[in-house]
């Protein structure tokens, strides 16, 4: 898989606001199964959560093992760490540099 093609996968994966909202829970505890993760969204069923789960699994946000009949899903912060370092961190730089020149301008209007 191509850089770009992971990316466009990592986008696609956390365009769904469920799907953010269940790497929240991941981050706050690092592994859960299938029916924790489905009792924090009572609004849509467990046969959707892990539809969901399976496109986190797909672009690697989440990593899943059995464990006797349950399946066991973690948090893979990696791919969005490689975003933010390979293409965010350039529109930070832009930002910085940015407000810094704002930075100046105003101090030397004070002067």
């Amino acid at each position: 898989m191509s850089p770009r093609t992971a990316r466009t996968d990592t986008f696609a994966a956390i365009a769904d606001p469920n799907r953010r909202a269940m790497l929240d829970l991941l981050l706050a505890r690092p592994e859960r199964n299938v029916g924790d993760i489905a009792t924090a969204f009572p609004k849509i069923s467990r046969a959707a959560v892990s539809k969901h789960l399976g496109v986190l699994r797909r672009a690697k946000l989440v990593r899943s093992r059995k464990r006797g009949r349950e399946q066991y899903y973690e948090l893979n912060p990696q791919p969005l760490v490689d975003i933010h370092d390979g293409w965010l961190r350039k529109f930070e730089e832009i930002a910085e540099a940015s407000l810094q020149r704002l930075k100046e301008r105003v101090e030397n209007e004070e002067a």
